[in-house]
Formats: structure tokens, C-alpha cells, sequence
């Protein structure tokens, strides 16, 4: 019989048999195993195919399963009144910081509740209504087409725009005419990892050479190219400004500073950090200006502006610090702020001041410097928080916003002279009143005796006796922090009586590049351990119990909950790993996957690192041996081509074959979109719908409308 009618009839029958309360029958994957060998081990690899994501069995797979989990979700008596109340809580307005751009207006983002995208703005002065000056709502009948990046050329004439479609990180690049609003015939495909970077009289891009047919979101991407574009010409005259065949494994990212003497291209892909180097197109026979050859460290570019240039730099100072240059004497580096105790992220220049971002244990930190490196005052913050800076080195006005976990963005226009923050927007969330909740930061020991910290929030008054839910998120990767933030998404669980945990793991950024290095490679259990820890400690202290605790997290997250729950099944009830990298041992295969090295090692590194990568994998360490697992509930989407769909489908299909107990094993499959950034508040509200409707069914709790 034909192997793709044997599918769609699973796929019926598994369709009319799942309901919230009947056991499941799981479709049959597509198999063809692989064995691979690395080094001296050899590797089963039995659902290869549904790497193929374009193959007929593996779409009919992908449709069987999602009928599995439709059943499943829409047989949950309260998912209704779920949804209901997640729309009302996002339906408020989402209002972004101004900016005055070249041309002298100001532009902001805006949603006014539940619209799929922010639409941009722009109004004359700061008291000026404002008029719609692109939507991209308009750009698609569903949403899925997200506005991703704006850049004005130089004279304020002219502004290049990025989209990306159904969530997929390939760019495109548009160009409108600043009066008029009309589109120019400037047309840009293919391009990734890039906005418009305008240089005389057109911009530079970075891109990829046109992938193969069917193979647009899976195939490997290399030779990350930087092209010249002049207004007015198409794409295939545009020319090469800067590539790097010998390495077709960096990213190639330019940025022209000092209105367009200076440009800059920053090199990564390989390491921890980038490299940069420097060209003087005053000077167009000129070389190119290697400021730092390695890929060790974090070296970018602050500000360019009259022959001198500031960099935020880890090198030889682990949690950062910035030094300066002049043009003339490019090699000559002057040390302008020094490393402290805090993890510096950020300066934001004024004409005559800089405002210099912190992080203390995961929360946000800002003060006041003057030009010659001498901090003048700190900026206070209400509480534990995030805050982000809008700032012009040609203009005065500065604005900043601040959100935490139960505390939604509130923004700020800032006086440089006295320090004085003057209120000018604040959301307002259906239902929610700051004040009713509590969020703490413990810290806890973890399994080798690092103290490790973690947010806990809740509503005031909850008690501390074994009976809350705990949603417990991690991710511990890639240099990147954990620090608070809103979610209206969030708060439904918080209204439920819920506690959210925000755990700072190593491989994140939260105490310097150490704490990462200490989360990467052949200290990536570290991580897992650091996370079973702070479960054990939600429990040790009385906060819950291991019967209603869920566990989430996304992409490197994902890893970290797939792995996590290998290793301890019997600490969580129920487990939503979401576009995860979940096959350790083939993840550089695909796309950008090989940028992840650094943190990872690949199992052609050497056979020691092989064998760690193979003892944690999440896809290979399933047991099969009756062992109870969590009610899981796998995530992706048909677009991601960051961590390709592949991954999840094939460690779903693995858990569904495997002895691990009566307890679900779904996986919920979106299409017509990517990674996450960008999806539309419909899917937003949908997918959050289906997350919560499982964990409460799954931790035998109906939520209270």
C-alpha cells in the first residue's frame, strides 16, 4: 500500500480517537534510518526523513499530528474562555518610544490592542497628531508579513525599509520617497541578517546567494556577502563591497558611521564575539583597518562622529567597558569607561552627554556620563526591571521606557540637565493593577555550589504551602540575559493564582562573559543543572510541588527543557519545549546552525565532544523504558529556518515511539510562521490559548474566569 495513504488514514483515525481524556494513538513517522558514525560511535538516526520538510510523507505527517493535537486542544472544556481572556488582557494600546529621525519629525510604533502589527508613525513635533506612515498590516491579509527594520538615507529623503514574510529570517528591502510616502522601484530579495546602511547614493546589505528551490528555510546558508545598492538600479547590477570567500562560515554585517567617511564591517559567525575592521572612504585606495582580527570578544561600534569612535569591547575586560580611537591613529585605543563590577550593554550618546546601561543581577542600571568619562548621576528605576534608551547625538531629547515582570511599559522623557524623568505614557492592561502582585529575586544553590539567581513573581498574599502552579523559564545561552520584562501572556498565569520563575542560568550574560563561558561546550550541563536546581529549590522552600510544575522554554530553551526533562522526568508534570534545538549531533547542518559552535562544539569536533553532545541530546536520550514523563507539548513552525522545523518534528516522533508513560506527547505545528519574532497577535493569542489550555488541563487545575 502506498506509504502516504497509510499517513492520511493515521491520520484520520488518530483525529477521531484523540479528545482532552481519551489516550491517544500517535501517526506513524516516515522512517528510513541513518546510521551516522562520529569518530568511533555510531548513532541511529530513524526518522530521517522528516528532515525532508517538504517531502508528501513528511507534510502528511505534519497534518496528521496537527489534527491529533486540534482534537486534543479544541476537546479542552475551557480553552474558550482561555482565549477570551487572553485577548481582552493584549487588546490594550502598545505605544513606542519616539525618535526624531533626519528629517526632524518624529516617528513611533504603535498597536492600538489586538492588530497583527505595530503600524509606524510620524507627527511634525512631539504635541503634533500623529498620521500613519506605513502599515504593514496592509502588507498581507493575514498579518504575517512583519516590518522589521527602517533606515533614513542621510539627507532625510529617503527611508529603506525590511520585511520579512511568515516569520523567516530571508529579508526584504523596500525604499520609499520620506513626502510623498510612495514606493520607489528599488527592490532587494534574499537578503539576511541586515538592514540598509546608506552610503553616498545607496546603501549597503548583506545576503546570502539565492537558495535552491524547496530548500529556501532548511538548506545551509554561506557566503554572507555585503552589496552595494544605488538608488534607482536594480539588484542584479548591484555590486560587491565586501566578501570573504576563504570563510564562507562569518557573517558579514556593515555599518557606516560619521556621515558616511567611515564604514564598518563586523565579522561573527565563529566565535564568542566579532571581529571589526575599519575603511576611510575619504580616502577610497585606502585598506581595510583590522581594529580586531579575533572572533573572542564583543567589539562594536558606539558612535562615529568626527573622526572619533567609541567601542563597547569585552576584550580584557570581561563585562565590558568602552574604549575610543581617533581615525588618524586607529590602533591607538584609549580606555574611556573601565570595567566594573555590573555587565555594561549599552551607551546611548546625546550631543553633549551619554547615558550608560547596566546590568546588576539581571536587572537594568543606567547612569549619566559626561563626555570626558565621568558618570554624573544614576537614573532610578521604580523596581526590578528593563529599560531601553532612545537617544540622537544631533538632538536633545531623550526617552526611555521601562517594563518589568508585573509592571507594563512605562516611558519617560528624560531632563540631561537636572536628571529629572517626566512621565508620558504608561500602557494600560485590562484588569491589571501593578500593585497586586510581588516580584522578589532569591538565589539558590546549584548542583557543583555556584549561586545562581531567579525572579519569582506572584500576587500579593499568596502562601508559601505547597500549592501554587509554577511556571518555571529558562534559557542559558548564547551571552544573552534574562532580565524582567511584561508580558500580558504571562499575567493570565499570574491571575490564575500562578507563580512565574525567571531563572538566570550560566551560559547567559547576567555576570560577564565568564558566567557564559561557564554554560558553553563541555560545561553545557551546567546549565541543566542550574535549572533542576532552581526547580528543586520552588520545592524545597514550600513555593510547590514537582505535580504542578510546568517548564518552558524557546529555541536554545527548548534544549534546555528537552534535556532537562531526559534527566528528570519525574521532577516536572508538564514540559513545553518550544522551537527547540533538539538533534545535537546534526543541529550545523542546517541554516545558520554552524553559528552556534561556539556555544555548542559539534559532534565533528573531536570524539570527546561527540560523546558529551550525544550523553545530553535531547532527541537521543529518550526513555524508553516505562519511565512517567511530563505531558509534553512540542512547538515549531513551517517557516522557522533558525531552527528548522526538523528538530521538533523528529524528537516528537521519537517521544511518541517511546515507552515514556499515558501522559500526552503532542506537537503543536504553526504555519505561515517562523522562528517567533514577528507573528502576528492572532497567532500570539492563539498559540498562548493552546499552551495554557494543555498545562491546566495537565495539571488537573480549570482555570477561574
Amino acid at each position: 500500500m502506498n506509504h502516504n495513504i497509510i499517513i492520511t488514514a493515521l491520520a484520520m483515525s488518530a483525529a477521531l480517537s484523540a479528545s482532552a481524556s481519551s489516550p491517544l494513538m500517535y501517526p506513524a513517522p516516515p522512517t528510513g534510518p541513518v546510521v551516522d558514525k562520529y569518530f568511533d560511535i555510531e548513532v541511529m538516526d530513524a526518522f530521517r526523513p522528516l528532515e525532508n520538510d517538504t517531502s508528501k510523507t513528511t507534510l502528511a505527517w505534519v497534518e496528521a499530528e496537527n489534527s491529533l493535537t486540534r482534537r486534543y486542544l479544541d476537546g479542552i472544556s475551557f480553552r474558550g474562555a482561555i482565549k477570551q481572556r487572553l485577548s481582552q488582557l493584549q487588546n490594550y494600546r502598545k505605544t513606542g518610544l519616539p525618535w526624531r529621525a533626519k528629517d526632524g519629525r518624529f516617528y513611533f510604533y504603535e498597536n492600538d490592542g489586538l492588530q497583527n502589527q505595530s503600524i509606524l508613525y510620524r507627527k511634525d513635533s512631539l504635541d503634533a497628531e500623529p498620521v500613519v506612515f506605513l502599515d504593514p498590516n496592509k502588507l498581507s491579509d493575514d498579518g504575517t508579513v512583519a516590518l522589521t527594520g527602517i533606515s533614513f538615507s542621510h539627507d532625510g529623503k529617503y527611508m529603506a525599509y525590511t520585511i520579512s514574510r511568515n516569520g523567516s529570517d530571508w529579508t526584504e528591502i523596500y525604499v520609499m520617497d520620506v513626502e510623498s510616502g510612495k514606493l520607489m522601484p528599488d527592490y532587494i530579495d534574499w537578503a539576511k541578517f541586515t538592514g540598509a546602511q546608506w552610503l553616498g547614493d545607496g546603501f549597503l546589505y548583506s545576503a546570502y546567494p539565492i537558495p535552491e528551490d524547496g530548500k529556501e528555510f532548511s538548506n545551509a546558508n554561506s557566503n554572507h556577502i555585503v552589496y552595494y545598492h544605488k538608488l534607482g538600479t536594480p539588484q542584479s547590477e548591484d555590486s560587491i563591497f565586501y566578501q570573504d570567500p576563504e570563510h564562507p562560515y562569518y557573517f558579514h554585517s556593515a555599518y557606516v558611521g560619521d556621515n558616511g567617511r567611515l564604514v564598518f564591517i563586523s565579522v561573527g559567525g565563529q566565535g564568542t564575539g566579532d571581529g571589526l575592521m575599519m575603511k576611510d572612504m575619504s580616502k577610497p585606495e585606502s585598506d581595510w583597518v583590522i581594529l580586531e582580527p579575533s572572533q573572542d570578544y564583543n567589539f562594536s561600534v558606539l558612535r562615529a562622529k568626527d573622526g572619533e569612535v567609541f567601542i563597547l569591547t569585552t576584550k580584557d575586560a570581561p563585562r565590558g567597558k568602552i574604549i575610543k580611537f581617533n581615525v588618524e591613529n586607529p590602533t591607538e585605543f584609549t580606555e574611556f569607561i573601565p570595567e566594573s563590577d555590573a555587565v555594561l550593554t549599552e551607551a546611548d550618546f546625546t550631543p553633549d552627554k551619554i547615558i550608560v546601561c547596566y546590568e546588576r543581577d539581571a536587572s537594568s542600571h543606567a547612569y549619566v556620563y559626561d563626555m570626558d568619562g565621568t558618570m554624573i548621576r544614576e537614573i532610578k528605576f521604580p523596581t526590578y526591571g528593563s529599560a531601553y534608551f532612545v537617544t540622537s547625538d544631533k538632538y536633545p531629547e531623550v526617552f526611555y521606557s521601562f517594563d518589568s515582570f508585573a509592571y507594563p511599559a512605562t516611558q519617560y522623557s528624560l531632563d540631561m540637565e537636572t536628571g529629572e524623568s517626566t512621565l508620558i505614557g504608561q500602557a494600560k492592561v485590562n484588569g491589571l493593577n501593578p500593585e497586586d502582585y510581588v516580584t522578589e529575586q532569591v538565589f539558590y544553590t546549584s548542583t557543583d555550589g555556584t549561586r545562581v539567581p531567579m525572579f519569582l513573581t506572584y500576587k500579593k498574599g499568596l502562601k508559601k504551602d505547597g500549592t501554587n502552579p509554577v511556571f518555571l523559564y529558562g534559557y542559558g545561552g548564547f551571552n544573552i540575559s534574562l532580565t524582567p520584562g511584561f508580558s500580558a501572556n504571562m499575567l493570565y498565569f499570574l491571575e490564575q493564582g500562578g507563580i512565574y520563575a525567571s531563572a538566570n542560568l550560566r551560559g547567559g550574560s547576567e555576570y560577564g562573559e565568564e558566567w557564559h563561558e561557564q554554560g558553553t561546550k563541555m560545561n553545557k550541563l551546567n546549565v541543566f543543572n542550574d535549572f533542576i536546581s532552581a526547580a528543586e529549590y520552588l520545592i524545597a522552600e514550600g513555593w510547590t510541588t514537582k505535580d504542578l510544575m510546568t517548564i518552558s522554554g524557546g529555541s536554545n530553551g527548548g534544549l534546555l527543557v528537552g534535556a532537562v526533562t531526559n534527566m528528570r522526568p519525574d521532577l516536572f508534570r508538564v514540559a513545553i519545549p518550544r522551537v527547540g534545538v533538539m538533534d545535537m549531533m546534526r543541529y550545523h547542518l542546517f541554516t545558520i546552525g554552524w553559528n552556534w559552535a561556539s556555544d555548542y562544539g559539534t559532534s565533528a569536533d573531536s570524539p570527546e565532544m561527540a560523546k558529551y553532545l550525544l550523553d545530553y541530546s535531547p532527541i537521543h536520550n529518550i526513555r524508553d523504558d516505562g519511565t512517567e514523563y511530563p505531558a509534553i507539548m512540542v512547538t515549531t513552525a513551517d517557516h522557522d529556518d533558525r531552527v528548522v522545523p526538523a528538530h521538533s518534528f523528529k524528537y516528537a516522533a521519537t517521544l511518541q515511539a517511546a515507552n515514556t508513560g499515558e501522559r500526552p506527547k503532542l506537537i503543536r505545528i504553526d504555519s505561515n510562521a517562523g522562528h517567533g519574532a514577528g507573528k502576528p497577535m492572532s497567532k500570539v493569542i492563539d498559540e498562548w490559548t493552546d499552551i495554557y489550555s494543555f498545562i491546566f488541563k495537565n495539571l488537573d487545575k480549570e482555570p477561574v474566569e
